[in-house]
Order: C-alpha cells, then sequence, then structure tokens
C-alpha cells in the first residue's frame, strides 16, 4: 500500500503541471469534443511509459545518449508549430461553445494530435519514463505496484480535467474567451520550446 500511494503522489505531482498535452485535453473538455477518446488515449499513453519506465527504460537513455538530443529538439520543433497554429486560432478564427458542424475537428484528428502532444513531448519521456523509472527502481520486487500508482493518479487527473472542463462552459460562450485561451496555449507551448531549446 505504501509503494501505491508514493506512485500515485510521485505521478500526481508530476502530470499536474500545465503542459501541452494538458492545455489540449482541457480545450477538448470545455468544447465536449470527443473527451472521452482524448482521455482514454493520455490514460493508455502515460501507462505505457510509466510502465516502459519501472521495466527499466531510464537504462537504455545511457546506453543510448542520443535518444535525448532527437526527443529535444523534435519535441520542440513540434510545439513551435502548435503554438503557431493556436496564435492562428486567436487571430482568424470566431470560435464560441456553438461552433457549427463544418468546423468540428473529427476524432481522428484529436486523437493525432494528443498522441502528438504525448509522444513528442520530451518533457514526458524525462518525467514518465526516466524519472519514475529510476524512483520505481529504490522499490525492489514492489516497483510494479509503485508504477500501478502513477497510472492511477494519472487515470484520475486526466479524467477530471477531461470532464471536470464542462464547469467552464458559461466562460467560454464569447469568442472572445477563446481567443484568450488560444494565446495563453500558444504562450505556453513556445514557452516550453524555449525552455528545452537553451536548456
Amino acid at each position: 500500500m505504501n509503494s501505491f500511494i508514493a506512485g500515485f503522489a510521485m505521478g500526481l505531482s508530476l502530470i499536474v503541471a500545465i503542459g501541452a498535452q494538458n492545455a489540449f485535453v482541457l480545450r477538448q473538455g470545455i468544447r465536449k469534443r470527443h473527451v472521452g477518446a482524448v482521455v482514454l488515449t493520455c490514460v493508455l499513453a502515460d501507462a505505457f511509459l510509466i510502465m516502459v519506465g519501472v521495466a527499466g527504460f531510464g537504462v537504455l537513455t545511457k546506453q543510448f545518449p542520443m535518444l535525448v538530443p532527437i526527443t529535444k529538439w523534435g519535441g520542440a520543433a513540434f510545439l513551435l508549430v502548435y503554438g503557431l497554429l493556436c496564435v492562428r486560432r486567436a487571430v482568424f478564427v470566431t470560435e464560441t461553445l456553438e461552433t457549427s458542424g463544418s468546423a468540428e475537428q473529427s476524432l481522428k484528428a484529436a486523437v493525432l494530435t494528443c498522441l502528438a502532444l504525448t509522444w513528442l513531448n520530451p518533457h514526458v519521456y524525462l518525467d514518465t519514463v526516466v524519472l519514475l523509472g529510476a524512483v520505481a527502481t529504490q522499490y525492489g520486487d514492489e516497483r510494479w505496484i509503485f508504477g500501478v500508482g502513477a497510472v492511477a493518479a494519472s487515470t484520475a487527473f486526466f479524467l477530471t480535467l477531461g470532464y471536470g472542463a464542462a464547469l467552464l462552459q458559461p466562460f467560454f460562450a464569447s469568442p472572445r474567451s477563446w481567443r484568450i485561451l488560444d494565446a495563453a496555449v500558444a504562450a505556453l507551448m513556445w514557452s516550453i520550446a524555449l525552455a528545452l531549446i537553451f536548456s
């Protein structure tokens, strides 16, 4: 039980910071568009990465150090482009919660965007694979229980973020609110990208 609680606390502390993936889940939750699929995608991806870390992927990055700069520069490039798309929406798109069906993002596009924000983000690997994997080794045979605790934290967080975002509906009933959100997300994406580039 102690291993599970430790894994839950560690997983929650790492995932609770607002990043590219979380901002996307929040946006989908507010719009009530493919929330279940997006949340499930995030949960499954996180669970896989956490368990890979528990299984010892951190050792692989030590043996193949080129994995670190590849994920760093690839992730930075993706975040810069995603930020540009958010700026484009903030400037040119007039959106409300009653957006017409013609502008609706397809299920496939939503899931692919979610996957890209997950797999192209170097912080995901550093947090879920390397860091959680390194801490899990301290629990010996109970490292899998630690991993399950971290997965439980991820699941609880994404469910809360995706479905709890609907409470913000009244605020996002106007195009101005969406422009503020998109501008904030763009700034967030670029700040993360710059932090990666200059780290």
